[in-house]
């Protein structure tokens, strides 16, 4: 009995190490969501709210309706000549519908040497100068300000995941049925850093002297951060 019981065990060992070296194939499944939107339903996005020289919205569609065509945002700004400075108080405003804080850490221009005609701030009134408004100047002739990936520049406060208003509840982020965006023309809807979950972005293009005869096109690039963890 003692020599079939060593057997017996030995045998079990065999049958462990075999099962060990073993390789294992496994089909495993996980869904996934997400709904592409209109950039104006999007969790960051951007309304309304300055109307260009063309009497349109200066944020609008590039090209498109509500539901087809090119709906990437852009953004018309008009005829500029040397020695001029075109300011926009309220070009456009950034809305966060995320439900949790997102910093806007920076913000940089690529539009070759034509980026150092642009000074942009972030605000809180949509209806006066930056300059005479509690703001932050993001980019400058060219410049970032230093800012980084990792500043945090803005505070958007936690949204409602409701793209028909921004300001909690109190302002209205309606249709323009022209430039196929969101907007608002409420002058009472004043951002402020970590309280409020949207803010106001001034854009400026400051031509100088000599500025060449050109059509400009370029991007203005928003780094945004945020910690989703509780």
């Amino acid at each position: 009995m003692r020599i079939d019981r060593r057997l017996t065990i030995i045998g079990v060992m065999l049958v462990v190490l075999s099962m060990t070296m073993a390789t294992q194939y496994v089909n495993t499944e996980v869904g996934f969501s997400y709904a592409i939107v209109h950039p104006s339903n999007a969790d960051i996005r951007f309304v309304g709210y300055d109307n260009s020289t063309d009497e349109t919205r200066v944020i609008r569609t590039f090209s498109g309706t509500n539901t087809s065509g090119q709906l990437n945002l852009t953004l018309r700004f008009g005829n500029v000549s040397e020695m001029q400075n075109l300011t926009y108080s309220a070009a456009f405003g950034i809305v966060n519908e995320e439900r949790f804080q997102v910093n806007i850490t920076n913000c940089y221009v690529q539009a070759g040497g034509y980026g150092e005609y642009l000074v942009i701030y972030l605000h809180r009134n949509p209806t006066i100068k930056a300059t005479d408004d509690d703001k932050v100047l993001i980019w400058d002739k060219g410049s970032g300000m230093g800012y980084t990936n990792a500043s945090n520049v803005w505070q958007l406060a936690a949204g409602n995941g409701n793209p028909d208003n921004l300001n909690g509840t109190q302002t209205e982020t309606g249709w323009d049925e022209q430039a196929y965006v969101r907007y608002t023309t409420e002058d009472d809807a004043w951002a402020s850093t970590g309280t409020s979950d949207f803010v106001w972005v001034q854009i400026s293009i400051v031509v100088p002297d000599g500025g060449l005869i050109s059509d400009v096109f370029g991007s203005i690039i928003f780094c945004f951060q945020a910690n989703t963890e509780t």
